[in-house]
């Protein structure tokens, strides 16, 4: 999942954090390759990064899916709100 502070759904803040992280990860994850691999080398970093992951268990399956990937650009599979927050998943290849 995109945004997953479990204590955060339905937060009134829960909604802009999981935006600000989302828009960061929808651009990373859809970048040139090299740009993409640095990105989410680098994922602690990105506006609201540990407001929306708190930990980074839920975030590692997309890091293995997009090294992967290789040279293949991911693309937006799914954007959407659930319990409030916005989450997006991706397609490789």
């Amino acid at each position: 999942m995109t945004f997953h502070d479990l204590r955060g759904f339905f937060a009134p803040t829960a909604r802009a954090v999981s935006e600000t992280f989302d828009e960061w990860l929808v651009a990373a994850a859809t970048a040139e390759p090299a740009a993409r691999d640095e990105a989410l080398l680098r994922w602690e970093r990105a506006p609201a990064a540990r407001r929306a992951h708190p930990r980074e268990e839920h975030l590692l399956p997309l890091m293995v899916v997009a090294g992967a990937a290789g040279d293949d650009r991911g693309t937006v599979g799914f954007s959407g709100y659930f319990a409030g927050v916005r989450l997006s998943a991706y397609h490789f290849g």
